[in-house]
């Protein structure tokens, strides 16, 4: 076989469908997030990032950044090994005890991702509890999805956000087998949110393991940043919530909190968790001091709500359509992936507007869209050149307009 034929083959097949992925070459401004220095062609354009999962901006914030400078100072870089083999730091422990405070739980565990920490866990207790069946969201993440993959346990898929379709297959399941239900709070792609309170009363009543994935919720949801299911007075009512500390929290890594024989079950089955080196302390410290501050001050939520009511604003007036939900996350829909990918393109060459296009298999063929992220760190100034520049290519692209 010409491997490297095929692998060309592949390749133009991507660029051909308009769904080749492109890496923009950035360089974040310490003190003036959103900005950033685009590298391109030997020379470097000024951008306003647009898509970053850095919600609040807390990766820019002076005691994140100090906490990781200090903790370098102390401990050095890396962690030097396994949780289990000297790899422990005291970060570490703090860092676990702070998190499960933040969700109500009796323990926690972190990972070096969240995609990890969603891999290993689901794959961990889905392959242990003896004959378990899982009930998945149908637009759960990647990482679930490979999570349940791998523990090769029977699944099943219920509408999404449909929890009497939930109700409906659970309803055949033989009483007393292990039944896990694994769904997301706020899903990335659409902004849409789950209907926590009615799940989890249908999980309870089939005796079933709740699993929650707040990655795009925790920091942003709730009077400390413990998410939706803190917002709405429900995390004594899940077993597991997992989450990230690279997205709103602006570091990096994963953990879940749950009790404290379901974590520490995980931490001693999980291959993902034993066989990798930990985190390095400096993150720790990072992540440890941006969920302090982000549990006692509120400023960051609201001026990101502000922002993205800003932004909405300004969509609404000029009639780009956008898909209507209840988070943070603002998707403007194109609907067609070259149209996408090319608007995307001369945002970030011609207006230094830097928004990735969303094409498929992240989203369905036919819902391509630019996911705009809104911070509180945009300006007004941001937020119009945005709308603005956007006005001009829905204009040249001849796409369709919402009417008032």
């Amino acid at each position: 076989m010409d491997y490297e034929r095929f692998f060309e083959d592949e390749l133009e097949k991507l660029h051909e469908n308009g769904k080749y992925r492109v890496f923009a070459d950035l360089e974040r401004h310490a003190g003036s997030f959103p900005k950033a220095t685009r590298y391109v062609d030997g020379e470097t354009r000024q951008v306003t990032v647009w898509c970053s999962n850095d919600y609040l901006g807390m990766g820019q914030k002076t005691e994140v950044m100090q906490a990781m400078k200090d903790a370098i100072d102390a401990n050095g870089t890396g962690a030097g090994g396994t949780r289990n083999i000297s790899g422990t730091n005291h970060n570490h422990v703090l860092l676990e005890q702070e998190l499960a405070d933040l969700h109500g739980k009796e323990a926690a565990l972190i990972f070096t991702s969240g995609y990890v920490s969603n891999w290993a866990s689901l794959g961990t207790l889905a392959a242990k509890l003896p004959n378990c069946i899982v009930f998945s969201d149908a637009k759960n993440h990647a990482s679930m999805i490979e999570g349940i993959r791998h523990s090769r346990a029977e699944k099943h898929i219920f509408k999404h956000n449909d929890w009497k379709d939930l109700d409906e297959k659970l309803s055949r399941v033989e009483k007393g087998r292990p039944v896990i239900v694994a769904f997301e709070s706020v899903y990335s792609m659409d902004g849409d949110i789950a209907p926590i309170k009615e799940i989890c009363e249908v999980a309870k009543k089939h005796g079933a393991l709740t699993y929650l994935d707040e990655v795009h919720a925790v920091g942003m949801y709730g009077p400390r940043g413990g998410g939706i299911a803190e917002a709405r007075g429900l995390m004594d009512q899940l077993d597991v919530i997992e989450g990230t500390l690279g997205k709103a929290f602006g570091v990096m890594g994963g953990y879940i909190t749950a009790s404290e024989r379901l974590v520490d079950f995980v931490r001693s089955f999980a291959s993902g968790f034993i066989f990798t080196t930990a985190l390095p302390p400096a993150l720790a410290a990072g992540a440890l001091a941006s969920i302090r501050h982000l549990k006692q001050s509120d400023a960051e939520r609201r001026g990101q709500q502000a922002a993205v009511a800003k932004v909405r604003a300004g969509l609404d007036r000029i009639g780009i359509p956008y898909m209507m939900n209840d988070s943070h996350i603002v998707p403007v829909m194109v609907g067609d992936a070259k149209k996408a990918k090319w608007i995307s393109d001369i945002l970030l060459d011609q207006y230094g507007i830097y928004v990735q296009p969303i094409n498929y298999p992240t989203v369905p063929v036919g819902t391509e869209r630019l996911r705009i992220t809104p911070g509180p760190l945009h300006t007004d100034e941001d937020i119009g050149h945005l709308v603005r520049s956007l006005n001009d290519l829905w204009s040249q692209c001849a796409l369709a307009r919402q009417v008032a």
